[in-house]
């Protein structure tokens, strides 16, 4: 799989680059955040991230005032496994470089269900703050190195990737809620499958162990 840059002139149909951010302390606090070696852990909201000056910039300047939760995803991963979206952008900010898989919105048949050969990676250096559109399929990032693993902040409206609604579902979106605003589609050889997600990727569960 060819790995491209969120630099890149193909990144903009998945979202962009965010510059002008100060984000050193919200960098420094990521680093010292637990890693897994041996999978990955998901943490929507962390104190030590949303004491950062960089809490106030995200929430004014990208969120033009909406409130927010700063929250992080460590450890290693080089596979797909599931896509996920939500009703807005989400903002990834890795301290180490990471890879993103992402897919559209778009792509996605009226019974839910998706080509993994759709999915495109792109490679976000250290550092670097991108937004991934709404209409921006993505999961967990990958390593970009060898066993290197990665620490991402992860920003979103507050609330989301917390527990969902009970809801009746009403249409064929609905049994992909699996947390308040997060929709998800899993790979039948993912995990979340036999956690009983609603499962629609077709095609080979992609994994980048040999790229990188």
């Amino acid at each position: 799989m060819k790995i491209e840059s969120v630099f890149d002139a193909s990144f903009r149909q998945y979202g962009k680059v965010v510059e002008g951010l100060h984000l050193d302390e919200l960098l420094t606090a990521l680093s010292k955040t637990e890693k897994p070696a041996d999978g990955v852990i998901y943490v929507p909201g962390d104190d030590s991230l949303e004491n950062t000056p960089a809490k106030k910039e995200l929430e004014d300047n990208v969120y033009g005032g909406m409130p927010i939760q700063i929250g992080f995803c460590n450890g290693t991963n080089t596979k797909l496994n599931c896509v996920e979206y939500h009703r807005d952008s989400e903002i990834n900010i890795p301290c180490e470089d990471m890879i993103l898989l992402l897919g559209k919105q778009t792509d996605i048949t009226p019974d839910y269900h998706l080509d993994t050969a759709t999915i495109r990676a792109f490679l976000v250096p250290a550092g670097t703050a991108v937004e991934v559109y709404a209409t921006t399929l993505h999961y967990a990032p990958c390593n970009a190195k060898k066993d290197a693993g990665f620490r991402v902040a992860v920003v979103l409206p507050k609330g989301t990737n917390t527990d969902k609604p009970e809801i009746a579902a009403l249409n064929a979106e609905d049994p992909l809620l699996r947390a308040r605003n997060k929709w998800l589609i899993a790979h039948a050889d993912a995990s979340e499958a036999a956690d009983g997600a609603f499962v629609g990727l077709d095609g080979v569960n992609i994994d980048i162990a040999n790229e990188i």
